[in-house]
């Protein structure tokens, strides 16, 4: 079975849907871990925006990197510039991806403005991670 390490800043958005969406797609192929460079705690928002699509990562916990340090991942996933660049040196010989997608967190205006900014953020990550599972599991 193939171990997936999905890795952002903070753990708390794009790396927690991420995690849910390869969860689900992957289903019984892969384990999939995220991972933070720091931990922020998972996003209320995100869990809401997950649960409009019938993922539930309300179980979610925000995990710092040095965590998984002992496990032999296949994929390591970098989904923002800033962890791919602040990533420790990681002993793994995991195949690297990449893909700076959008902080939903920075996003402003109304609440509902600021959800529609996660849900387009949600479905650009729901693309990536059943593209990724097609390809490589």
């Amino acid at each position: 079975m193939k171990k997936i390490l999905v890795l952002c800043t903070g753990n708390s958005c794009r790396s927690q849907i991420a995690e849910g969406y390869l969860r689900y797609f992957a289903g019984d192929k892969a384990e999939i871990y995220s991972a933070g460079v720091e931990t922020h705690g998972v996003n209320p928002r995100a869990i809401a925006i997950m649960a409009e699509d019938g993922i539930d990562i309300s179980h979610h916990t925000s995990n710092n990197i040095t965590e998984y340090s002992q496990i032999p991942f296949d994929y390591v996933i970098t989904v923002c510039d800033n962890a791919k660049e602040r990533c420790p040196f990681f002993p793994t010989t995991a195949q690297k991806f990449h893909e700076n997608f959008p902080d939903p967190a920075k996003a402003t205006g109304t609440e509902e403005e600021i959800l529609q900014q996660f849900r387009n953020v949600r479905q650009l990550i729901k693309d990536y991670s059943q593209t990724f599972v097609q390809k490589y599991l």
